[in-house]
């Protein structure tokens, strides 16, 4: 494990994997270096660039510093930026996904974008979280309320059964799920209304990929697609027979072939 420090002090961790140009793994909520679909994606990945997962702050073994604000996570991965030689290719899922979006067109010295289902919704087609959600979490978060917060972003935010939530607790992911709820509100806080940010899509004119499961939810198809007409230099891919909990079987060969063809850049 390894440490970068970001503009305003905090210390972010990283593993490093593999070798050829680099490419850093943003995670969505709920997850980090050590926990989610990033995991085993890196292996894949490692034996043609080098890897970069790390904890997004308020996660793992990196730090928060308040308050918190997005550019604050723009930051971090700048910092993350320059320990990778000066650019990188940059993946992102769910909420890590609209969080590289919005780091690239930030500015961010990115050379190739790779997106999974950033979850915006389409002309507000789709149920939306409650209003004051942002808020909500907070006070959750504040109170020391981790499993109520847990269970709040999967069933009124992103909309899972309750069920399901239910179930997830009986399970081993839980207890990983709650040591991450501390940054749900971040994650909220990056998706905003879910409406699209056109005018930042639009300024990203650097090689960049919309990816999104064949048979996922169609609002994270028809996002997936928004997104991918939008981009200038981007295009759309649908991945035949995937959902939202994509096979890094499936997932790898396609963030190759195209960090392949757009990775001349730094190579450590």
């Amino acid at each position: 494990m390894e440490f970068v420090t970001s503009k305003d002090g905090t210390r972010i961790a990283y593993n490093r994997s593999g070798s050829g140009p680099a490419v850093i793994l943003v995670d969505g909520a709920f997850c980090n270096k050590d926990f989610g679909p990033m995991v085993k994606l890196a292996p894949f990945l490692s034996t043609d660039f080098t890897v970069y997962k790390y904890d997004r702050r308020a996660r793992g073994n990196s730090g928060d510093t308040l308050p918190y604000a997005v550019e604050r996570e723009i930051e971090d991965l700048a910092a993350l930026v320059e320990a990778a030689g000066g650019t990188a290719g940059l993946f992102g899922i769910p909420s890590g996904a609209v969080l590289a979006l919005q780091a690239v067109a930030s500015g961010l010295p990115v050379q190739a974008l790779a997106i999974y289902e950033p979850p915006f919704n389409i002309d507000n087609k789709y149920k939306a979280p409650p209003l004051g959600y942002i808020t909500e979490l907070r006070n959750m978060i504040r109170e020391g309320q981790q499993a109520s917060a847990v269970k709040y972003y999967l069933t009124k935010v992103i909309g899972v059964p309750a069920i399901i939530a239910f179930l997830l607790q009986l399970t081993p992911y839980w207890s990983k799920m709650k040591a991450n709820a501390g940054s749900l509100p971040y994650d909220a806080e990056i998706m905003g209304d879910g409406a699209i940010p056109a005018k930042k899509i639009t300024a990203i004119t650097v090689p960049s990929i919309a990816i999104a499961g064949g048979k996922s939810q169609k609002m994270l198809r028809d996002a997936a697609h928004a997104v991918g007409d939008k981009l200038k230099n981007g295009r759309y891919r649908v991945l035949k027979g995937q959902n939202h909990n994509v096979s890094e079987k499936a997932l790898a060969p396609v963030l190759t072939e195209f960090f392949k063809e757009h990775g001349k850049y730094h190579q450590l």
